[in-house]
Order: structure tokens, then sequence, then C-alpha cells
């Protein structure tokens, strides 16, 4: 079997869980009427944006983690067919936190892709599924460097409030879960 073929049948046989039942509250007033997920980057919500780039790349089993206005994003995508996916749901009907709905899906012998549904990337997920293999990983997260320019002094004390430190406007270097 060549690369491009074995790609193709490692994509397809990934199962992806998509987060999309968060509260959205960085947008109010906006998530009072439409999920995050729904929200409209140019022609399409961000959420579809994603779902095409699966697509794209060969994916074709995806679990929407759903929650709030869990409805509005079903009726949106139904069983996927639209996008050449086979979409299939699963309910949060309290708020679990940001990987919450992971412990309540089934477990699998094979390793799945985890994204959150307001993801807006070029990345290509089949080469980070198939680094994931390669590397015999057990977990593999796609960070990204950042740096925080912090706008005041920062005082660093010890527990008895003595004072033993003094950074004027650091920068903080760290990476992010992307």
């Amino acid at each position: 079997m060549n690369n491009s073929a074995a790609m193709t049948q490692l994509c397809e046989n990934t199962p992806v869980v998509i987060l999309a039942g968060g509260l959205g509250t960085r947008l109010l007033p906006y998530t009072t009427s439409l999920p995050k997920p729904l929200m409209p980057m140019g022609p399409y919500p961000i959420l579809e944006i994603l779902l095409r780039q699966l697509a794209q790349q060969g994916f074709r089993k995806i679990t929407l983690a759903v929650g709030h206005m869990a409805g509005l994003i079903q009726a949106y995508f139904k069983d996927g067919r639209d996008w050449h996916l086979n979409i299939s749901y699963s309910y949060e009907t309290t708020p679990l936190g940001t990987a919450g709905p992971l412990a309540k899906m089934p477990r699998t012998p094979q390793s799945t892709l985890v994204l959150n549904g307001d993801l807006l990337t070029t990345i290509d997920f089949g080469s980070i599924v198939r680094f994931h293999y390669e590397n015999v990983a057990t977990a593999t997260i796609g960070t990204k460097r950042r740096t925080q320019n912090v706008d005041f002094g920062v005082i660093e004390s010890a527990p008895d409030g003595q004072i033993v430190g003094f950074r004027e406007k650091p920068s903080l270097d760290y990476l992010v879960s992307m």
C-alpha cells in the first residue's frame, strides 16, 4: 500500500470527537441566541469550516459532543451526509468542563482525534494522527508558543508575605494547548 493510500486509510479509520458544548461566554451577548460553533465566519459557521477540512482530509467518523443549544447544532449538521461524514452526537446535560464529555464516551482501542468546536486552523490533521502513531504516543497535544507581556511590575513574595523579588513588566513565555 502506498503512503497516500495508507494516510487515507489512517484518516478514515480514526474517529474524531469535536467538543462543541460550551456556553461561549466570551462571545456574549451573541451566544445567547446562537452556540459558538455556529457563529459565522464568512459564508460558513466555524464548525462547518472545521468539518469541511476534516472531510477533505479523509476523516469520516465524527462525534459532536454537544451541550449548550445542542438542538441547533444537530438541526444544522444532522447526520453529516451533506459533508460526506458520519456524524453522531454525545449529549452533555450538565456542564462537564472542557474535556468532561470525553469521560462519558465509550472507550475505544484506537486513538481518537479530539478537537475544539471553535477551531480555525490550516493544520493538516492527518499529519498529527500519523505523528501520533509513528511515535507510539499515549497522547499528542497540539501546542503553540506564546509570549504574554505583563504591563505591571510583578512582586515575588515568600509564604510569610516578605518581598523576595521584583520584575519590572516581565514577559511570560509558555506553551498553550491548541
